[in-house]
């Protein structure tokens, strides 16, 4: 049973059945096509076209133009038309026509006209044989429009059986190429035939103008719906011998949505059946002689990628770090250099770059590309040559050594697809002398670096030592000296405090209190020995003028440090005495509670203005 339309698209073939009848008051008759042949390509989510044509001219007067119409809801999708033709009984080499859009008298606005200009009037009774390539973007719908991890991606394509022409066709056929798997449903018809992967309609014969007959086909099509965002296509030219492409891209799967949890392990396990509707790797035809290639995101390189190379290509395979089912989506960057021999050319006293627009990722549509062509600073007289219309500006990029900024030539373009990856052109300006500006910048900055050097060396540039600066330079230096000095003192003093906690743990531990005695007692001959030393800097610091704003805190340190020894000798005496009394444990800890506390805290003190004197 074929799967039900969405109530819209019902109603959009519809309203193209009802239009019938009144196109075809604009038909001509001057033209007949007497065979019609369209393939349509439905391989990947780029729609492909291709209408071979055998256009008659039955009218009296010569035709210089041949009308090519589209349905709007068809012609909002066009990315690219290309016409090609050779007139003649028998079909011989084609040449490219020009084509414009056009808007024929009494057209109505339901129809999309475009117009193949022919390089000659087709005669009467001539024959032209035109073949017109039509490229479509957004043409395949999934339906339904969400599924899971588990199921493949169902799409929908609509396009009519006849082809929609201002003119009488004699003979047509359609035939329409599908990537495989299996087909849901599509319109039936006694011309219709399904074989393999391949569905016809027709022939049909002597089809009055704007005939149209609507088909639908529902199918499994699990190709890499690849939709880029936006492209940032960066290329900078340099004249000592490197051209820089640098490409950021915005990518998402333009698929049916995923529905559901994602689970990694049915994905690993079974990719292509768990996983079968997304797409994990991107191809990249880049020139043959590319190098230095990278590819990197937000986090840092990515290291999920293949490199092949030949004479005639080298093909760079993307894997991002997760794989894109539908909605998902992703950024990276691309940058590799090429040879400037190979893309900038010189000719008529101009230099000009021949490169490709569009991106090297294969089958990918780019929703918005901005292509940007850094040119060497001081390039002018730039003009631009496109093999398509595109939005054009320019801008400035200042980088190393640059002085007014390196011109940039940016070109803006929607819905570009692998049929717009065609050579442009940028021509411009740019003197040989020009290059010697940077490596002229760069010797002058380093003499002018070594001659100040030079003359940094043979100056004098101490200060006088009569003057009021240097001496009170003197002054200060000898009164850090002289801190350090006291620091040092204090410091062993410390060091003395904790011998004599050291000696009371061994006395809770051994019950020797003769040799707690004497550590007692070496202890108080050390305090009086750095207390003559300490005595003479003390008189130094205080004589000094440049010490008035360390030696409060010093005479602070001092009571301070002094405090904490009588109260360290106190209880440790307190405790020597109980275990002479032989007193218990509780009752040492209880008399000797409040010492212990004042002691702790002095300690605090004593150590903040020691690191606060040393911060001075």
């Amino acid at each position: 049973m074929a799967t039900p339309l969405p109530p819209l698209r019902r109603a959009t073939l519809l309203l193209v059945a009802v239009l019938v009848g009144v196109l075809a008051s604009t038909a001509r008759a001057d033209l007949v096509i007497s065979r019609a042949d369209r393939r349509v390509d439905l391989t990947s989510h780029i729609v492909r076209v291709l209408a071979s044509l055998k256009v008659e001219n039955v009218g009296p007067d010569p035709v210089s133009q041949v009308l090519l119409s589209f349905p709007n809801i068809q012609a909002k999708n066009l990315a690219a038309i290309r016409a090609f033709g050779t007139e003649g009984k028998v079909k011989g080499p084609s040449t490219v026509l020009p084509i414009e859009i056009v808007e024929p008298s009494g057209a109505p606005p339901e129809l999309t006209f475009f117009s193949a200009l022919l390089h000659k009037p087709l005669e009467k009774g001539k024959i032209l044989h035109l073949d017109v390539l039509t490229v479509f973007t957004h043409s395949l719908q999934p339906f339904p429009e969400e599924i899971t991890q588990a199921e493949a991606q169902l799409v929908v394509y609509q396009d009519s059986a006849h082809y929609l022409s201002p003119y009488p066709v004699k003979v047509q056929s359609l035939a329409i190429r599908l990537p495989g798997g299996r087909v849901e449903s599509y319109t039936r018809h006694p011309s219709a035939k399904l074989v393999d992967s391949e569905l016809k309609y027709g022939q049909f014969e002597d089809l009055p103008p704007f005939s149209y007959l609507p088909i639908i086909v529902h199918f499994e099509n699990n190709h890499p719906f690849a939709v880029a965002k936006e492209v940032i296509r960066e290329i900078e030219i340099s004249h000592w011998g490197n051209v820089q492409i640098t490409e950021h891209y915005n990518i998402a799967h333009g698929g049916a949505k995923l529905k559901g949890e994602f689970s990694r392990i049915d994905y690993q396990s079974r990719p292509y059946v768990r996983g079968v509707s997304s797409f994990r790797n991107l191809i990249a035809r880049l020139p043959p002689r590319a190098h230095s290639i990278y590819y990197r995101d937000e986090i840092g390189n990515i290291s999920t990628s293949h490199l092949w190379s030949d004479s005639k290509k080298t093909q760079l395979e993307i894997e991002p770090r997760f794989p894109l089912f539908g909605g998902w989506q992703t950024t990276f960057t691309v940058g590799y250099g090429l040879p400037l021999q190979d893309f900038v050319f010189y000719s008529d006293g101009k230099r000009f770059l021949n490169i490709t627009f569009g991106s090297p990722m294969e089958e990918i549509l780019i929703e918005k590309l901005i292509v940007k062509v850094v040119l060497p600073e001081g390039s002018k007289d730039i003009e631009v040559s496109a093999p398509f219309p595109t939005k054009q500006w320019q801008e400035v990029k200042l980088s190393h050594l640059d002085i007014v900024g390196r011109p940039v030539v940016v070109l803006e373009k929607p819905d570009v697809i692998p049929e717009h990856n065609l050579y442009f052109q940028v021509y411009y300006k740019f003197n040989n002398i020009s290059l010697l500006r940077e490596p002229l910048m760069l010797i002058t900055g380093f003499f002018l670096l070594f001659a100040a050097c030079i003359v940094y060396m043979r100056t004098d540039m101490s200060i006088s030592k009569s003057s009021p600066s240097y001496l009170a330079k003197l002054q200060w230096d000898e009164v850090q000296a002289t801190v350090q000095k006291i620091q040092g003192i204090f410091e062993q003093c410390l060091a003395v405090h904790d011998k004599l906690e050291a000696s009371l743990r061994d006395l809770s531990r051994t019950g020797d209190i003769q040799s707690c005695k004497a550590a007692r007692k070496a202890a108080d001959a050390q305090f009086k020995e750095l207390s003559k030393e300490l005595k003479p800097l003390l008189t130094s610091l205080q004589a000094s003028p440049q010490s008035y704003q360390i030696w409060p805190k010093v005479e602070e340190l001092i009571t301070k440090e002094r405090e904490m020894q009588e109260k360290l000798m106190a209880r440790h005496s307190t405790v020597v005495d109980s275990f002479e009394k032989k007193l218990r444990g509780q009752d040492v800890e209880n008399r000797i509670a409040l010492q212990q506390q004042k002691i702790a805290a002095l300690r605090q003190e004593v150590e903040s203005l020691l690191e606060y004197i040393s911060e001075i």
